[in-house]
């Protein structure tokens, strides 16, 4: 069962990896604006110029894109899950993603947050169980 929930944790970060690479092009490119859903009301309030929404849409695609070549390597990690420096790279992105879930939405309660919080801290869980097992 939880080789499958391994499976399911790399799955995951694989298909975040596409969508991020994705995502950041198209914000790169400025065919898109910023998902809201991505964004603190704070955040929000400050980009409510169109010129500076776009700069900073730019400079997200950069970010967002080097996010899902990360995504790319935990997803690697976790499929591969032998040894301690694969556990390594796959535990620190997850924490960081949970911290960034926290940190890039300043607490703000939704939905989108609630599930993305969930599923890292699921990932999480399943990381530290097949660490405990020796299934890295």
């Amino acid at each position: 069962m939880l080789k499958v929930l391994l499976m399911i944790s790399g799955a995951f970060y694989a298909l975040l990896c596409v969508f991020s690479i994705v995502t950041g092009l198209i914000y790169m490119t400025g065919k898109r604006e910023l998902n809201p859903l991505e964004l603190s009301d704070r955040m929000t309030e400050k980009l409510s110029d169109l010129g500076t929404c776009r700069k900073f849409a730019v400079k997200m695609g950069f970010v967002t894109f080097a996010v899902g070549i990360v995504q790319g390597i935990t997803a690697w990690a976790v499929f591969r899950h032998q040894g301690t420096a694969m556990f390594v790279t796959a535990l620190g992105f997850t924490l960081f993603s949970i911290a960034s879930v926290a940190v890039k939405l300043h607490w703000k309660v939704s939905i989108f947050a609630l599930v993305k919080a969930a599923a890292y801290i699921g990932i999480l869980l399943v990381l530290i169980a097949g660490r405990v097992r020796g299934m890295f």
